[in-house]
Order: C-alpha cells, then sequence, then structure tokens
C-alpha cells in the first residue's frame, strides 16, 4: 500500500522531487504539512484546507490520547472519518510531548509515565502502547515512539537518550500489526555529529518504509541545525522519504530541500496566524500595526489565495484589532496557502535545476541574510 518514487532529482543539490502512495492518495514531495494537532487545523474546516492545496496534514497521538481517547475516534471509524479528511494523515507518536513535560514525567527503559497537562492525571505509555493508540487513530503514517533530548544537553545524556530510542524503535516495529499504515523510524542523536551519524545509520538499517529526523529545531542555531542535516540525510536510505520533523520557517523549508529532505511540519503557520502574523513573499507582517489602518492592497501581491484574493490589509487589522475570530481563519488559510505555494515554486526550481538561484532570489524579497 506505500510506496515512494523519485521522480527528478536536482543535478546541483541534493533535492529531489518524488511520490508517495498512501491508502488515502499520493502526496508529492517535497510537501508542507500542515498541523492539526487534535483532529483540527485550527481556525479552518476541511474543505478550507482543501483549498489551500495541502496534501495531507498532521495530528498529535498525545493530545487524542488524552482528549477524547482513542477509543472515542476508533468507534467514529478512524480519523479520517471522526474529522471529514479523506486525504493521507501523519501522527506523531506523542514523544515530543510527554518529553517536553521535564517537570511532569518520569522515565524508564519500559516507557514514560507523566502527568497531564489537563487534569493532573497519570499516565504510562510504553512503545507497544503508543502504536496501540496510533493504530487505533488510523493515519496513514505512524512514528515510532522516541526520547527527544533538549537543547542544550549534555553528550551523555543525548546518547543515553539516543540509545533508548533505537530500542523502542525495535519495540514499535515488533508491536506494529497493521499493514495499512507506514511506521517511520525517528533518528535523534542532539547536536553531536557522531551520534547523528550512528543514530541514522542504526534507523536506516531497521529498513522501515520512511524515516524521520528528529530532535532538532529545539533550540538550536538555524547553522547548526544544517550541519547536523548534511551529517544525517546522506545516511538515511535514498529510496526512502525523509521527514524533518517540526520544521516550517521559509528558510529551513529550502534549506531542508536541498539536502534531500521530503517532508515538513511546523505549528507556525496556524500559531502565527492567530497573533496577526501573516508570511507574505516580502517577509512577515504584523498586520495589527498601524500603518496597515488605511492600506487598502491585497496581503501578499504574489499569493492568490481566498485571503489575499478578497480582502485588504486594513480590512485584516480591523478583525485582528477586534479579536474578531474570523482574522484567525483568513490569516491562517493565507499562511498555509503561501507555505503550500513555496513547495511549489520550490518543485518548479528543482524541475529547471535552479534550486540555488531560487534560494538566493527568495532570500532577497524575504529580508533574509545570505
Amino acid at each position: 500500500m506505500f510506496e515512494f518514487e523519485i521522480k527528478e532529482k536536482s543535478q546541483k543539490t541534493s533535492a529531489r522531487i518524488g511520490v508517495l502512495k498512501t491508502p488515502h492518495g499520493e502526496i508529492e514531495t517535497p510537501v508542507y504539512m500542515p498541523v492539526g494537532t487534535q483532529a483540527t487545523v485550527k481556525a479552518l474546516t476541511p474543505e478550507q484546507i482543501k483549498e489551500t492545496g495541502a496534501q495531507i496534514i498532521l495530528s498529535n497521538t498525545y493530545h487524542l490520547y488524552l482528549r477524547p481517547g482513542e477509543e472515542v475516534v476508533s468507534g467514529a471509524g478512524g480519523l479520517h472519518s471522526f474529522m471529514h479528511w479523506d486525504k493521507p494523515i501523519l501522527t506523531d507518536s506523542g514523544g515530543f510531548q510527554v518529553f517536553s513535560l521535564a517537570t511532569l514525567r518520569k522515565l524508564s527503559e519500559e516507557g514514560a509515565e507523566f502527568q497531564s497537562h489537563i487534569d493532573g492525571s497519570r499516565h504510562f505509555i510504553t512503545p507497544e502502547k503508543a502504536i496501540q493508540i496510533e493504530e487505533a487513530l488510523g493515519a496513514d503514517i505512524i512514528m515510532a515512539f522516541d526520547e527527544c533530548a533538549p537543547y542544550p544537553c549534555e553528550y551523555n545524556t543525548v546518547k543515553s537518550a539516543m540509545d533508548r530510542t533505537h530500542r523502542w524503535a525495535e519495540r514499535c516495529r515488533k508491536a506494529r500489526t497493521r499493514e495499512d499504515q507506514a511506521l517511520f523510524g525517528i533518528v535523534q542523536g542532539g547536536t553531536f555529529a557522531d551520534l547523528r551519524k550512528a543514530s541514522a545509520q542504526a534507523i536506516a538499517d531497521m529498513d522501515f518504509p520512511g524515516n524521520a529526523i528528529g530532535g532538532l529545531s529545539v533550540g538550536e542555531p538555524k547553522p547548526l541545525m544544517y550541519e547536523m542535516l548534511n551529517e544525517t540525510v546522506p545516511l538515511l536510505p535514498e529510496g526512502k522519504p525523509r521527514y524533518l520533523m517540526g520544521v516550517g520557517t521559509p528558510d529551513c523549508l529550502i534549506e531542508g530541500v536541498m539536502r534531500g529532505v521530503d517532508m515538513f511540519d511546523c505549528v507556525l503557520q496556524t500559531r502565527t496566524a492567530r497573533t496577526g502574523l501573516a508570511l507574505t513573499s516580502r517577509g512577515p507582517v504584523t498586520i495589527r500595526n498601524a500603518v496597515y489602518s488605511r492600506d487598502y492592497e491585497k496581503l501578499d501581491a504574489e499569493c492568490g489565495c481566498y485571503t489575499c484574493r478578497n480582502f485588504s490589509r486594513a480590512y485584516l487589522r480591523h478583525l485582528v484589532n477586534t479579536n474578531e475570530m474570523l482574522a484567525g481563519t483568513l490569516l491562517t488559510l493565507h499562511n498555509i496557502s503561501f507555505t503550500v505555494q513555496l513547495m511549489e515554486n520550490i518543485k518548479e526550481a528543482i524541475r529547471a535545476d535552479r534550486l540555488n538561484e531560487f534560494r538566493h532570489e527568495f532570500y532577497i524579497k524575504y529580508g533574509i541574510e545570505q
């Protein structure tokens, strides 16, 4: 049910265009996946998400396990029918969320005991339990349960987390029972090149249908993240999709693709929209600022999304500053549409083998130092 085929390659970079086949449709990569943490991309209906051009969305196992519970979702026929989304879905294992609760959890070789951030109730998730929850949720792509070390972190602590991630990955692989879900392994290793290499090789050797790179974009400088990608990506199987977790700023998307990454997700697009920040081809726009009070131009002259086709900056500023719900919807529509279109532009540049030139031109317009 799962196939990944590379259609085109850049001659000057490690970028490639591929097609990932899933039970709920094909995904052309490289792809940005909007985040629908609690079985909803905040502020949008499924039809509006489709209008952005999104091919796949991501939901969160940790949050859905706590509310409403995987049994409720399974009883509805799985996530696709529960949230009325007929395209592919990816669920992460909840590992990052569990391990971000540093003061509320306790680790052992068996699993992670943690306290709910909602009501304080105690829970225990093992790799086997994580797979059981993800299988009940029914996404097309599911993730192994991993231990994500914080940044900064001492070498021995990162190595211990990496080794446990490998052991847990094997347990996840053995626990898996559904053939209609693709289980991805996750590379860890923090910001230590030797650990990244060791983890990439270990996860690659487990022969998952796809491989993710975790533990980055957690506070480290971007150049250091790129350095870790340089060490990691070449060791992952070329014929399988590579997924960089939690990364979605425009510059990081371009840099990731140039290094051979195929899949990305990030909450930036939705979270910033709810604060009144818009991503545009000329850089981020804080639309609540007074300078836009009589600006009747559209948000982004190069964008053809619903928001840009119909509303001015002045109107959007009015909505944001009066706390109207529509502000979040219109800006979320735009931010996701902008990012999806950026990925399409990247693919066009790969086909023309001018990704380096595209990067240079985009950085100048967006206001990013090179």
